[in-house]
């Protein structure tokens, strides 16, 4: 049963495929999947922080700290699952410094975010980022760099992490508080 389920995987993903044909979907496709790299977030996040104000530096402090979290819990559980990511050309430097796909960080990532943003606001933004967060994790199979159930998993795991976030975020910053209050205030 498990085989025809990770072959039916396999065979989706690959007819979702764009890496290796030339054209305007493979071009959209690749902005997507890179929009939603780890350095790109913590550059902007950091950014947002260091010049912007009030809400906007309290958003960004709180989507780097969850990004961060999320980041070490996809890496330990790909490195527990241990799947290969599927065979391809595109996208050497996620083959070479990550080989396990399952689940998909950048799902994970793209999930978190928009949640997060959806809670914390402001929510034209947040309805921006759930419509990007989908696009990001289709995007990740069709370059080739994911099975579907990656970016499914991602999701999921993205999804509940912003969830258990949004459930500890006033504690567990109320006793941050003491530590980010004058870095908050520096900038």
């Amino acid at each position: 049963m498990m085989r025809r389920l990770l072959k039916w995987d396999a065979d989706v993903s690959y007819a979702l495929r764009v890496a290796e044909k030339p054209g305007k979907r493979r071009t959209l496709a690749m902005i997507f999947a890179h929009s939603g790299d780890s350095w790109f977030w913590g550059a902007g996040l950091l950014l947002l922080w260091l010049l912007g104000s009030g809400d906007w530096k309290r958003w960004a402090v709180y989507e780097l700290f969850w990004v961060s979290a999320l980041a070490a819990l996809v890496m330990g559980l790909k490195f527990l699952i241990r799947r290969r990511r599927p065979e391809g050309e595109w996208g050497k430097i996620y083959r070479n410094t990550d080989p396990h796909s399952f689940p998909s960080g950048h799902a994970a990532r793209a999930f978190l975010i928009a949640l997060l943003a959806g809670l914390l606001g402001p929510q034209p933004l947040a309805l921006v980022l759930w419509l990007w967060a989908p696009l990001v994790s289709l995007a990740r199979v069709a370059m080739g760099v994911h099975y579907l159930s990656d970016v499914i998993a991602g999701m999921l795991v993205g999804l509940l992490s912003a969830w258990a976030a949004w459930q500890v975020s006033p504690a567990l910053f109320e006793q941050l508080g003491l530590w980010l209050s004058p870095w908050l205030a520096l900038w």
